[in-house]
């Protein structure tokens, strides 16, 4: 009895053996399935999702496994990111998050805060703009807002859904100029649609998602709410240079769910460097009007909770911020 024991405890201590060198294994061979889902949290045609199909290329490339781009919009990201925290740790369910993951939260629209998520690497930095049609008769953000002044809540204002970048945005940028307008929160592949079709009066909106518009003459931009001048748009003044102290510039990049092994994460970053500093990359950002900008895992990390406690406090001044 006692050999038969002995026999039994050595196979049981052989097979967890045997099951943790697999594991080991598999996780030192990241990735080794022949996809990764990227989730992206707005709709086909939207900033985020221009700008995921150039990332996931390049990172299909680099890691020899298919980038599968999956939208799942809703709720300002609120949907995308309680998908993306819900699943195995393991580097295979990667989310195209940005500030929105402390904008839905602080809002009330998501329960899911930054703590949920490791980040991976920082990709890419946007600066909101205020656009309007073409035949607008606004040339400048000062017309604009001395219009709203004289007709308080009758201008009406789009952006990309409650608790998104550009809704905390637009807010922000109207409660500055002391002006009451109409917000209309939309999805975010409906923003441009209603701008062109006259159903808004004016969008704060990502470049990505406007630039065609603006090539082709359809759209104008008013203002870029950033610290200083787009690159991508030098022609078109910031907020501040109308006297308005508002600059909200939008990050985007990578993460995963807690617990992701770190040799993943790494592998994941190796693959989005790459990806980011080359000429293909860049050359299609400048078109779209977006800034490369890679940052290292432990940078972004550090840009995601500086940036968490900066938006709480800005959502508690204008009156947007729901949770603790």
């Amino acid at each position: 009895m006692k050999n038969v024991m002995t026999i039994m405890l050595a196979l049981g201590c052989a097979a967890i053996v045997s099951a943790t060198g697999t594991a080991l294994a598999q996780e030192a061979t990241f990735p080794n399935k022949a996809t990764i889902e990227i989730t992206v949290l707005f709709p086909a045609g939207s900033s985020a999702d221009v700008t995921a199909r150039l990332l996931a290329d390049g990172m299909s490339k680099q890691l020899g496994s298919n980038m599968v781009v999956i939208n799942r919009p809703g709720a300002g990201g609120a949907i995308g990111y309680k998908h993306v925290a819900g699943q195995k740790p393991d580097g295979y369910s990667i989310v195209w998050n940005s500030n929105s993951i402390s904008t839905t939260y602080y809002s009330g629209t998501s329960p899911v805060n930054y703590q949920a998520f490791e980040g991976v690497a920082q990709v890419v930095v946007e600066s909101p703009v205020v656009a309007v049609r073409s035949d607008s008769k606004w040339k400048l953000l000062a017309e604009l807002i001395a219009d709203a002044k004289s007709r308080p809540k009758e201008i009406t204002v789009a952006n990309s859904g409650v608790g998104s970048h550009t809704h905390i945005s637009s807010v922000a940028l109207f409660k500055a100029a002391g002006v009451e307008v109409i917000d209309v929160p939309f999805g975010a592949a409906q923003v441009v649609t209603n701008l062109l079709g006259g159903q808004v009066d004016v969008v704060v909106q990502l470049p990505a998602a406007l630039s065609s518009y603006v090539q082709s003459g359809q759209v104008r931009l008013l203002a870029a709410l950033t610290a200083n001048r787009d690159p991508a748009f030098p022609d078109v003044p910031t907020a501040r240079e109308s006297g308005l102290d508002v600059a909200l510039e939008a990050w985007r990049g990578v993460a995963v769910p807690k617990g992701t092994p770190k040799s993943a994460i790494a592998t994941l970053e190796a693959a989005i460097k790459k990806t980011v500093e080359s000429p293909e990359f860049k050359q299609a950002c400048e078109r779209l009007g977006v800034r490369p900008a890679f940052k290292s895992a432990t940078d972004f990390n550090q840009v995601i909770a500086k940036e968490d406690a900066e938006l709480a406090r800005l959502m508690q001044i204008i009156g947007l911020k729901k949770q603790p």
